[in-house]
């Protein structure tokens, strides 16, 4: 990905908007790292410290190679693993030579690695870092010292990884807020391009077939005008569990529409797919909703192809849904294949779903 991807890819797409705002903060960091580092290379080479000025370069190449890569290919290089190693080694041999000078960029270097790697790999990169500074310091330093220095450095870790663990959980739910309806839990728009487009690729490099179904309630804006929007509402929240009990763990599950509900199914056929289609429309209509709202639903089903583009795949199985509403609702109808003929009709699977044999 992109380390600078465009606005509106990012407004679309949250995950891939989280994933950048990470990558910009790594490459800041990184960027201010080298400019702070530079000078100091020069300081200990002038004070005759040269291997502390020898890790500092590698320090140095490290942060260009992670900003270079960022900036051209939007590769983290090495996923920053080198930079918790040498900020480590650098921190502890500074102080160890230079005393109170060298500890200072004991405390910036430990807070960074919680914006630079992963939260456990953080956690645990700080317990080895407070762990190493706490012998240098006690070899180093008085024992007041050692103990201030310890637990002053262990404390700033503590509240750098509270400050990490909350900002992650609410990038989550950030995340999840921007990807799901609010009412029912499934899916949304947002997510449907790259859901599709992933399932097309998987067709057109590993011959894996998959399909989706659309559903789209029959005649739902009588219930909204006869019982209310409430009611409504709880009928989709309802008519939503029931589909998700046919479904398996790798199914996706959308609401596209008001009342419209897309399902992905991965490695799935037309034929099968036709199948859970008949079964999902039963659950609904099998028994009441809210005790007396009676309810039935259309659906389509469509296949993907190779050279396929996801809208192209989705607007066969579109028209395949407006055709069952168009011969009575309460029915399948399969989508053809996109290269039959334009006076090809659609397959016919219009018995009424009460009629197909599949218990609920």
């Amino acid at each position: 990905m992109n380390l600078f991807a465009s606005p509106d890819t990012m407004a679309t797409n949250p995950t891939l908007a989280v994933l950048g705002f990470k990558r910009q903060l790594v490459y800041h960091l990184h960027i201010w790292a080298f400019i702070a580092v530079a000078p100091l290379i020069v300081v200990q080479w002038q004070q005759a410290n040269l291997l502390l000025a020898a890790l500092l370069i590698l320090f140095f190449v490290n942060a260009a190679l992670v900003v270079v890569l960022l900036r051209l290919r939007g590769v983290y290089f090495l996923k920053g693993r080198l930079f918790p190693i040498l900020a480590v080694i650098c921190a502890a041999y500074s102080t160890s030579i230079n005393g109170h000078a060298g500890l200072y960029w004991a405390y910036p270097a430990a807070i960074a690695l919680f914006f630079l790697l992963p939260l456990r790999e953080a956690i645990a990169c700080n317990i080895v870092f407070v762990g190493v500074m706490a012998v240098v310091s006690f070899l180093k330093f008085p024992e007041a010292d050692f103990w201030r220095i310890t637990f002053s450095l262990g404390l700033s870790c503590l509240f750098a990884m509270i400050f990490a663990w909350l900002v992650g959980r609410l990038q989550q739910e950030l995340t999840r807020l921007a990807t799901t309806d609010p009412l029912t839990g499934c899916l949304n728009r947002s997510q449907l391009a790259d859901i599709l487009n992933g399932q097309i690729q998987m067709r057109e490099r590993y011959e894996r077939v998959s399909s989706l179904v659309l559903i789209d309630l029959d005649y739902f804006k009588t219930i909204n005008d006869r019982w209310g929007h409430l009611a409504g509402d709880r009928v989709l929240k309802e008519m939503t569990g029931r589909l998700r009990k046919r479904l398996r763990e790798s199914d996706k599950l959308f609401r596209i529409g008001g009342e419209e509900f897309m399902v992905v199914l991965p490695e799935t056929r037309q034929k099968d797919a036709d199948t859970l289609a008949h079964q999902l429309l039963t659950s609904i209509s099998a028994r009441p909703f809210l005790d007396d709202i009676k309810l039935t639903a259309s659906a389509s089903v469509a296949e993907v192809y190779q050279g396929e583009t996801w809208s192209v795949w989705l607007n066969r199985a579109d028209q395949a849904l407006y055709e069952a509403k168009a011969r009575g609702r309460n029915q399948v109808i399969n989508a053809p294949r996109p290269s039959r003929d334009p006076d090809e009709p659609l397959i016919d699977l219009t018995s009424p779903v009460a009629d197909n044999g599949v218990t609920p």
